[in-house]
């Protein structure tokens, strides 16, 4: 009989585990702008779409030579698969579609065309995410039943083993908190006068980095936990290769634009000095060889494949600084407003846009190819953390 499943197994496992205590991560990170007004997320997530759109052939190639459905048990013939940090669409309604058409296509080269399975997306963001939004605007043709998870992917969402697929795309360099140190005046990695650790101090990195891998523990420890034997994990993230200094990347030039408007804002008494000391991005661009020594320390997955690659070669010309800083304000925004104040948001931004626009030139010099992460995972067989 195709994929038999064993029930009680799983079952036993759910309510050996319905009880237990389970790590609730406070975030820092931004749900995005919700609703689909002029700075919504649904109307400014354009740029994210094409950047994953250039990886689509090889997330194709990877389902088609690494996906082995052979031993991938099947509970009631349904696929399960996760998006983690969906927000409120479209673009998560674009991915899974073309996802979900790779796997019916492998299904058919393995020789099993006649038990196609149903298809249940499990669309996951942060409680404060807008699902109304995401969930009015799924469409009716879609292949697959769709369900909303709440809740941060730095902890566990999922019954033990009971996922099939799981995709992570642009949401993983938004770390779970700003690493306390940069708050602590006594510190080294204290970040006064800054926002991010963009031509900061190495203790400043450090901390970010040590954040980041914590955050990245916790993060693969739960999909360890969630994903069935044999499952795919595909990761999609900013990147940055390694030995590079973050200051070489596009979005220094931004991160510094930022603190220089906040500064200007200071000296105008628009905002208080200490607002500007004691807010920090929780924002990482993580290396291959980083990210290859946390998924080794973890040791529960194989990496299939990990590269970098150039997030838009479709960009011809200078970038539209006013586009832009559009996105960025639909994906900070509620991050501005809970520090400063929501009715400074909107000169905040306005003043980035003159920033950027008056250090353009610069953007020029800025490394721009290889800085986007494709990472696809495979949940071992064994390992010293299997379930």
């Amino acid at each position: 009989m195709f994929l038999q499943f064993n029930s009680s197994t799983t079952l036993e496992k759910t309510s050996k585990n319905s009880k237990a205590k389970m790590p609730k991560w406070e975030t820092d990170s931004p749900a995005m702008v919700g609703g689909n007004g002029v700075y919504s997320y649904y109307r400014n997530s354009y740029y994210q779409r094409k950047m994953v759109g250039v990886l689509k052939e090889r997330i194709n190639e990877v389902i088609a030579t690494k996906v082995d459905f052979s031993y991938i048990p099947l509970a009631s013939n349904t696929f399960h698969l996760a998006d983690l940090g969906c927000s409120v669409g479209p673009n998560t309604f674009y991915h899974f579609h073309d996802l979900i058409e790779a796997i019916k296509q492998k299904y058919q080269l393995q020789g099993f065309a006649s038990h196609m399975p149903e298809f249940q997306v499990f669309f996951n963001d942060q409680a404060m995410n807008d699902f109304n939004t995401l969930f009015t605007s799924l469409t009716q043709e879609r292949q697959y039943f769709a369900a909303g998870v709440p809740g941060s992917f730095y902890d566990r969402l999922f019954p033990n083993s009971s996922l099939h697929f799981v995709h992570c795309s642009m949401s993983l360099h938004w770390l779970s908190k700003v690493p306390e140190e940069l708050l602590d005046e006594n510190s080294h990695a204290w970040n006064k006068g800054r926002v991010h650790y963009a031509n900061a101090p190495n203790e400043v990195v450090n901390a970010y980095s040590s954040q980041f891998a914590k955050a990245m523990e916790n993060f693969l420890n739960a999909r360890s936990e969630e994903l069935l034997t044999g499952g795919m994990m595909i990761i999609v993230t900013l990147g940055i290769p390694s030995g590079m200094p973050f200051s070489e990347l596009p979005n220094s030039l931004l991160f510094e634009c930022m603190t220089l408007s906040l500064l200007n804002m200071v000296k105008e008494g628009l905002i208080s000095e200490a607002q500007v000391d004691s807010f920090n991005l929780p924002f990482y661009t993580v290396s291959p060889g980083e990210m290859t020594k946390l998924i080794e320390r973890n040791a529960c997955f194989s990496i299939e494949r990990m590269e970098l690659t150039d997030p838009a070669p479709w960009l011809d010309g200078p970038v539209n600084m006013r586009e832009w800083v559009v996105h960025v304000r639909a994906a900070m925004e509620e991050l501005f407003s809970k520090h400063f104040g929501r009715e400074i948001v909107g000169e905040i931004f306005d003043r980035l846009i003159k920033e950027l626009t008056d250090h353009s030139h610069q953007l020029e010099s800025k490394y721009k190819e290889k800085t986007l992460l494709f990472i696809a995972l495979k949940r071992k067989r064994f390992s010293s953390k299997s379930t």
